[in-house]
């Protein structure tokens, strides 16, 4: 597991920034955290490193937003999603083969998703602003990537 920390929405947002630098396409990114953790904030900063020039809003009552860039951004809100049949709706397997798919509340739906992912966990700290980061990989890919990632992700790793 690697832990960061940031102290402020724009922290958090370059914390995204340096996860895109990583991804290649088909990644999936599982976002966990209460409301208000800065979930969406974690997708702007991500999309926006990928090009991404329009704004990156919630997708909660639309559970789906499609995003290009310099690859397709899929983000997805599952905080509304009941079952796994509503899961399986969302055709994740699908976005998967075009882009790189970020799952909000991503927790609730675990048993529907690929098992190969990086989990983000994201907590309040002290602070307004401040946030704690857990990447979890799971899955072969994303544990082969890990020394990568963790390089990438050095300047707000708490050690």
């Amino acid at each position: 597991m690697i832990v960061c920390a940031t102290d402020t929405v724009e922290g958090t947002r370059a914390v995204a920034a340096a996860v895109a630098a990583v991804v290649v396409e088909g990644d999936l990114l599982v976002l966990v955290g209460d409301l208000g953790a800065g979930k969406t904030a974690f997708t702007q900063g991500f999309a926006r490193r990928l090009g991404v020039d329009e704004p990156v809003t919630s997708p909660t009552f639309t559970l789906a937003n499609r995003y290009s860039g310099s690859m397709t951004v899929n983000h997805l809100d599952a905080y509304r999603v009941e079952t796994l049949s509503e899961a399986e709706d969302l055709a994740i397997p699908e976005l998967l083969e075009d882009g790189i798919t970020l799952v909000e509340w991503g927790d609730n739906i675990l048993p529907a998703l690929p098992a190969d992912h990086l989990q983000i966990r994201i907590t309040l700290g002290e602070g307004d602003d401040d946030r704690i980061l857990q990447f979890t990989a799971a899955g072969s890919t994303w544990r082969s990537r890990s020394l990568t990632l963790a390089e990438s992700l050095d300047t707000w790793r708490v050690r």
